[in-house]
């Protein structure tokens, strides 16, 4: 009882004591549950994210004159390297990888609500001959590049890990989910599972919300919570023990990403960088997506609508192209060093605001105790962005690397048939149609009319290895992982 009373005094000299409103009347399981629950979150902070984002106004300074496109000291294309600059970094990259010093950490909070699913966004199959999930395409890249650079360096036992940091409603269903198909052929040593951390809902006036009389209303707290999960779970201490050096991050709805992308990795180490980005170029000035930019000097990313018009339609001449000025599209795709990471405890706090996202959150009356459902938006989820620690960066320790969209690019977002892109549909056929310029380009024929075909990452990881398919033809859209000398 005495600690209750002192969570009681906690909460309460925090002006958060609406938590407690039914607590007499609960069963005891119900008031374990509840004190358990509390005692897990600090009301302090709590209190001061709430009094720190609503009392936030709009900044009214002209932002458009503070931003500029990245400098190109801090930027490279492969639109534009030179094939030997590619070769460089990709040699890099594979020596990097056989030393075991590059990870990967997967992003992979979200359900597939939106998808109509119920599943966690990873278990999702796109729809592809195989129809294998995107849990099993990304893992068996994994597999797939260690191969390759075991077989290119000569190095045995190259391992990359894979660190998936989960929410609280996926943690359970995703480690079934590979436990049921047997990690999908990787050594379940080398995948590790931990969770973003949770955020309690607050009301516009800043007091934490309970979604029912024995519980309070959380949220994962964005995406930028990888920051304070990589301390609080103990991975930056795994990271260490295994003598890893450079980190990969992506975000698990890409169906074309390539995780620890030897050239990714090859051109952040070569420029001996904190963080580097990997972008795609905006398909249209008014394209609706995130952009990577200089801001007062430093590294950030921006929503398109902090742009002007005029900022948004400005083209460049580089390299005898004329291209959009502001076109570097964030995909969250990012490289860290390890060196970095490890001084998160010394930033997280500091650096990271918190985002409000008004949201209709279920809840109960603190009067009658009856559940509330709302029709409009009542409360707020609290959220950080992974790539709001940029702006603490100097330019000289960041860089982009921009990327074909069509090789490595394609969110799978919406349900099929809502938006008309971004969903399974257009996701099934960018991995389809890329398999056909693989295929192509050794000397093989896709007919017309066919999409493209299935090139599995254990057969290929990024379209080498495809020299026996030269002079066949594919007449339908198939997966050539049962022909396939591998």
């Amino acid at each position: 009882m005495s600690s209750v009373e002192s969570l009681k005094q906690i909460y309460e000299a925090n002006g958060q004591s609406q938590v407690f409103t039914f607590f007499d009347s609960l069963s005891e399981s119900s008031k374990a549950a509840l004190v358990q629950q509390l005692s897990s979150i600090d009301p302090e902070r709590v209190s001061n994210i709430a009094k720190s984002v609503l009392s936030t106004t709009p900044d009214s300074s002209s932002e458009t004159e503070k931003i500029s496109p990245l400098p190109a000291s801090a930027s490279a294309s492969l639109l534009t390297a030179s094939a030997d600059e590619i070769a460089q970094w990709t040699t890099t990259g594979h020596n990097l990888i056989a030393e075991n010093t590059v990870a990967v950490v997967l992003l992979a909070g979200g359900q597939g609500t939106r998808l109509g699913s119920s599943a966690p966004k990873g278990c999702f199959d796109i729809g592809l001959p195989s129809h294998k999930s995107l849990f099993e395409l990304q893992a068996e890249r994994i597999l797939s590049l260690q191969k390759l650079v075991s077989r290119i360096t000569g190095k045995v036992n190259v391992v990359i890990p894979w660190y998936i940091m989960t929410s609280g409603p996926t943690k359970q269903p995703t480690v079934s989910f590979f436990r049921d198909h047997d990690y999908f052929g990787l050594d379940p040593a080398n995948v590790t599972f931990f969770e973003q951390g949770v955020l309690p809902c607050i009301d516009n006036q800043g007091k934490i919300l309970l979604e029912s009389p024995d519980k309070v209303a959380v949220a994962p707290d964005g995406n930028g919570g990888i920051y304070r999960a990589l301390v609080d779970q103990a991975i930056l201490p795994d990271l260490t023990r295994r003598g890893i050096k450079h980190v990969h991050a992506y975000c698990v709805d890409n169906c074309l990403v390539k995780m620890a992308d030897p050239v990714f990795i090859g051109f952040a180490a070569s420029r001996n960088v904190n963080v580097a980005t990997k972008s795609v170029p905006k398909r249209s000035p008014i394209e609706n997506v995130g952009l990577i930019v200089s801001k007062d000097g430093r590294p950030a990313v921006i929503e398109y609508s902090e742009i002007s018009a005029e900022m948004a339609h400005r083209t460049v001449t580089a390299k005898n192209r004329e291209e959009l000025a502001f076109r570097t599209a964030n995909i969250v795709n990012h490289y860290y060093s390890v060196e970095y990471l490890t001084g998160i405890p010394l930033w997280r706090d500091d650096y990271l605001p918190y985002h409000v996202a008004r949201k209709k959150i279920p809840t109960v009356d603190l009067v009658t105790g009856q559940p509330v459902s709302p029709a409009t938006p009542n409360g707020i989820k609290l959220e950080q962005f992974i790539f709001d620690c940029f702006p603490q960066i100097k330019l000289s320790r960041f860089a982009n690397l921009e990327v074909l969209r069509e090789d490595e690019f394609s969110p799978l977002k919406n349900k099929a048939g809502t938006v008309g892109e971004d969903d399974a549909d257009s996701s099934r056929a960018d991995l389809l149609k890329q398999g056909k310029r693989w295929l192509e380009a050794i000397g093989a024929s896709v007919a017309p009319g066919v999409v493209g075909v299935e090139v599995p990452p254990l057969v290929s990881f990024a379209g080498e290895n495809l020299e026996q398919f030269k002079g066949k033809s594919f007449s339908s859209e198939i997966e050539l992982g049962q022909e396939a000398k591998i």
